[in-house]
C-alpha cells in the first residue's frame, strides 16, 4: 500500500511518535507499505516556521533528510496534481491540504491525516487517531 502522510502526521512520525497509535506506527513500518511525504509538506513547514508558528518550529531541510533516513519516500508535486486542485470543492481552504488531497487522488495513495475535514474529499483520505 502507498501511504501519503499529511504534514502534521509527518511531524508526529518523526518528532512526536507518542501522538501516533501503535497500529498506525505498525502500518508505517510494515514491509508491504511505502510511506511518502510530499515536497508540499516541506514547503508548508518552511513557510509556517518562517511565520513563527509554534507547531512548526523545525528546520524543513533537516526534517526532509530525517524522513528519507527513516525510509520515507519523497513525493514531488507534479503538474497533474497541482492542476487537480482546481477540481476540488472548497471543503477546506488550506492550500497545502488541498494539494495533498489532489496528490493522493492523482497518485492513487491513501492520505493519512488527523484533519477530519479532509475526509469529505475522497475515500482515499484516512483518519488517524
Amino acid at each position: 500500500m502507498r501511504l501519503l502522510l499529511d504534514t502534521h502526521v509527518l511531524l508526529w512520525a518523526l518528532l512526536r511518535t507518542e501522538r501516533l497509535t501503535g497500529e498506525f506506527q505498525a502500518l508505517l513500518q510494515h514491509s508491504d507499505n511505502d510511506a511518502f511525504f510530499s515536497s508540499a509538506s516541506i514547503w508548508e513547514i518552511a513557510i509556517k516556521t518562517g511565520l513563527g508558528r509554534e507547531d512548526f518550529r523545525v528546520d524543513p531541510m533537516h526534517l526532509a533528510q530525517e524522513a528519507r533516513r527513516v525510509g520515507f519516500l519523497e513525493l514531488p508535486v507534479r503538474a497533474d496534481a497541482a492542476a487537480r486542485v482546481l477540481e476540488l470543492p472548497y471543503h477546506h481552504r488550506d492550500p497545502f491540504d488541498r494539494l495533498l488531497v489532489a496528490q493522493a487522488i492523482t497518485e492513487d495513495m491513501q492520505l493519512y491525516t488527523a484533519d477530519r475535514r479532509l475526509l469529505l474529499y475522497s475515500n482515499l483520505v484516512v483518519p488517524i487517531g
